[in-house]
């Protein structure tokens, strides 16, 4: 399938139909990934089913130059003897947020706070309010995921309201950790209350707090998203938090907090069932080393308005029309953003979902919206011409 594709771009070079670049982007758009490659023009930034936060060139590189061939990925080489897997993207964590005394990468965030929540409770049972009982997609819920891992969940307060006496009331009885969930895919409102993690740091037992989303400090931009450098700084033992989603980094789970907790994960045996593989490694070490991620570009894009206006121009039918797009993937839950888009007639919907290169948009009130937020302006034109085949289809 390479070869014929290849082979094909190869004669529409010599034919000077093609530049020799679309050489490269046909031979790796037919590999065989399983995977298309995909426009997403939906202004969701991360985009779950879309694999949440594109790599920034810094990330792609480090895993295709850096990754793709031996590594010391557990090897001292000064010394010839095994070291820490992930030591040095684990060092690089610490210096982001000088608030934790250790850190630790696995696999993805689930993984992370499970790991956090059997250290943390040491075969204890854990408290947790019962208004942050959450479900994180796909039906998975987080009593069914702590629960298979041998986490004893100790249900506190009411779903819209918590106080201190609950988990007061729940370490008397035994509680030996409390975990605290940010609701990051919605929002509770009206006669509601919750204990802060502050308070929480007085009951004299670990703190985990899931924060999700991977802020390492605050933003002015999502000024009600909890950062791990403050939550640290309030007292939690440990953050846990997801690196494909603010971060701007591939799926990994990232911990960070008490060292003697940490160490804990790390020795658990199930740490190495978790374990991050040296691409994931590679591609979170380059992003923290990164001036920037395509994550950032997007959330603080401003050119959006002529962008729209440029292409509904050259597309027959096309609509420049403002809009909002939300951040997505868990990540400030009620944020709205405003954004272009081009607007078309609803039905081009599924022919631009199956054409090459694939475009995903959203349909609101019958309308197909193409949201500029999430579109990199490299691609405009690119973006163009699949709408211009789709219409012709």
């Amino acid at each position: 399938m390479v070869k014929a594709a290849l082979a094909g771009a190869q004669a529409r070079v010599r034919a000077g139909s093609v530049t020799p670049d679309d050489v490269v982007d046909a031979a790796l758009a037919a590999l065989p990934t399983g995977m298309t490659d995909v426009i997403n023009a939906t202004g969701v930034v991360l985009h779950t089913n879309l694999g949440r936060a594109p790599l920034a060139p810094e990330a792609v590189d480090a895993v295709v130059r850096a990754a793709s061939g031996y590594v010391d990925v557990e090897l001292d080489l000064t010394t010839g003897r095994r070291a820490r897997r992930g030591r040095t993207v684990e060092d690089a964590l610490g210096a982001a947020v000088p608030r934790a005394e250790a850190a630790i990468v696995v696999n993805n965030g689930a993984a992370a706070l499970v790991l956090a929540a059997l250290a943390a409770t040491r075969g204890g049972p854990l408290a947790i309010s019962r208004g942050e009982l959450v479900e994180i997609g796909d039906g998975f819920r987080l009593t069914s995921i702590l629960g298979a891992a041998g986490v004893a969940l100790h249900e506190v307060g009411a779903t819209n309201r918590t106080t201190l006496a609950d988990y007061r009331e729940a370490v008397a009885a035994g509680v030996t950790a409390v975990l605290k969930v940010h609701p990051s895919n919605f929002t509770v409102a009206g006669f509601t209350s919750s204990v802060g993690v502050q308070q929480l740091a007085g009951l004299g037992v670990p703190v985990v707090v899931d924060l999700g989303s991977g802020l390492l400090a605050a933003d002015p931009s999502l000024p009600d998203e909890p950062d791990a450098t403050t939550t640290l700084a309030y007292g939690a033992s440990v953050v846990t938090f997801s690196g494909d989603k603010l971060l701007g980094g591939p799926q990994a789970g990232i911990a960070l907090g008490s060292e003697s907790l940490v160490e804990s994960m790390r020795r658990h045996p199930l740490a190495r069932a978790f374990r991050a593989d040296k691409m994931t490694l590679a591609a979170l070490g380059a992003t923290l080393a990164a001036a920037t991620t395509p994550v950032a570009r997007m959330l603080n894009a401003k050119d959006l308005e002529p962008r729209a206006g440029t292409l509904a121009a050259g597309i027959p039918g096309a609509e420049a029309v403002a809009t909002t797009s939300p951040v997505g993937g868990g990540s400030g839950p009620g944020v709205e953003m405003p954004s272009w888009a081009v607007a078309l007639p609803e039905q081009l919907a599924a022919p631009l979902r199956t054409g090459t290169p694939a475009v995903v948009g959203r349909v609101h009130h019958g309308r197909l919206l193409l949201d500029l937020r999430t579109v990199p302006p490299e691609r405009d034109a690119e973006l163009a011409a699949a709408v211009r085949a789709a219409q012709e289809h």
